[in-house]
């Protein structure tokens, strides 16, 4: 991780080294937080956050459904986090918001302990590498299951949540994998341990549907609508494991990963070759201009910080 200057704590800037909380911090112990990945792009415009205000609603969400009174507006988080980019003089970051419960509370009812809320930035490139984005990964089945909104909630982007996917994670790199790909609890294709899946089979596209305990990421529904605007046909529904296999091409879309091509999974090259297809490459390229705030369809996407962080 590359070291920044300062992290947003509590409504202060205070130094990367310093920015620590209580050993018996309640969400040290029990995962009660949540939080956002969101990237910002050096552009032509300035220094530009990519759907910041989606980013901010959905933390907003995720701390609602886990009864987590954030202790500022969702304009106070985003002021925050323009200040942060613009003190840390960082024209292009990744930025982890983070709200969770502090210390003074020990037990399983969180409710009594403070809700506390920080943001860092730090430059990040590539997720899985920049090979990874041109040629494609690797991936594996998990033999782990996404987890099941029965017993926690997908649709909130929660900390606890994601020892699932570390487990799913863990098991894919042991095995010589770059990532993993978790199945539902019905057994049809979920998601990768942080990104949306998308297949492409006979130039139509297919992705997993909201209610099969995906988190309804911010750059799927980004990539969606680019796919409609370019005149692809895109359907929603459950996916058997077996259409991995008979796909022509497959990708991954998140924050991180941004939108990267899967070459192979399970061994076998998707798509015969292991080759990123026409449509996956159409839609990065699309994708990459909205990001850049290079397409003029997609400039409100663009969260420009208004004090530009310089080279």
């Amino acid at each position: 991780m590359d070291q920044a200057d300062l992290i947003w704590m509590n409504g202060e800037l205070v130094a990367w080294e310093d920015a620590k909380v209580h050993v018996l911090t309640h969400a040290l112990h029990y995962g009660t937080g949540v939080f956002e990945g969101i990237r910002a792009y050096e552009t032509e415009r300035g220094t530009a956050i990519f759907r910041n205000q989606e980013h901010i609603e959905r933390l907003f969400r995720s701390a609602d459904l886990y009864y987590m009174p954030v202790p500022y507006t969702q304009e106070q988080i985003k002021a925050a986090t323009h200040e942060l980019i613009t003190a840390n003089n960082l024209p292009a970051c990744y930025i982890r918001p983070l709200v969770y419960r502090g210390a003074g509370v020990m037990g399983l009812n969180p409710l009594d302990a403070p809700v506390e809320v920080a943001i860092a930035a730090w430059s990040w490139g590539a997720y899985l590498g920049d090979e990874g984005k041109t040629k494609g990964v690797r991936a594996k089945v998990s033999s782990w299951r996404r987890i099941s909104g029965e017993s926690l909630i997908p649709h909130a982007k929660a900390s606890g949540q994601y020892l699932n996917s570390v487990l799913a994670k863990i098991e894919s790199h042991k095995a010589g994998y770059e990532e993993g790909i978790l199945l539902d609890s019905q057994g049809n294709v979920c998601e990768g341990t942080g990104e949306n899946l998308f297949l492409v089979r006979d130039g139509k596209i297919f992705t997993p549907t909201e209610t099969g305990g995906i988190l309804n990421g911010i750059n799927r529904r980004s990539v969606m609508q680019i796919a409609a605007d370019e005149g692809f046909e895109l359907i929603e529904r459950d996916l058997a494991r077996a259409e991995l296999y008979l796909a022509d091409e497959i990708f991954m879309t998140g924050t991180a990963a941004e939108l990267t091509p899967i070459r192979e999974i399970d061994d076998r090259p998707v798509g015969g070759t292991g080759v990123p297809g026409p449509v996956t490459q159409r839609l990065q390229k699309v994708f990459d201009d909205a990001l850049h705030a290079r397409d003029e369809r997609y400039l409100a996407w663009n969260d420009v910080v208004p004090v530009r962080a310089t080279s």
